[in-house]
């Protein structure tokens, strides 16, 4: 898909917004939800979403959108932080297919990294439920505020 269009409601982050498809859930407040990446590139991979916006990318968004989004995103980082003791964080964000965009709904990418640990595919093979939800409690245990 280019950077224009129309928002999907039926995209599979609105569609875990509105309980259709369960979710390893690390953090929920009014404005935005927290949970593991089914489809992680490393252990502890989790996204970001706003929960009410229909921004597609971050060239739509809303700055009270925006606002509530990095705060979300650096409270889970820190929490990831605390919780994996990885080496790095690549926080990342696709715009339009052509950058790797697949979900067509604003979301950031939060992905802990380990020196000599090589980074997988996105989007690539699912994870077990099982685990990912243990990941998304040791992680939520590490929230600050």
């Amino acid at each position: 898909m280019s950077l224009e269009g129309e928002y999907d409601l039926d995209n599979v982050f609105a569609r875990i917004v509105r309980g259709e498809i369960p979710k390893a859930l690390i953090a929920e407040d009014a404005e935005t939800l927290a949970f593991m990446d089914a489809f992680p590139q490393s252990r502890g991979h989790c996204l970001v979403i706003h929960k009410t916006s229909r921004a597609r990318n971050l060239l739509e968004a809303e700055p009270q959108t925006l606002d509530a989004l990095i705060f979300a995103v650096r409270r889970v980082a820190r929490a990831v932080k605390a919780a994996l003791a990885p080496d790095g964080i690549v926080v990342t964000q696709f715009n339009g297919s052509a950058a790797g965009q697949t979900v067509f709904h604003l979301h950031f990418h939060i992905i802990p990294r380990w020196d000599g640990v090589a980074l997988g595919r996105h989007g690539a093979g699912a994870a077990d439920p099982a685990d990912l939800a243990r990941l998304a409690r040791q992680i939520a245990d590490q929230l600050e505020g």
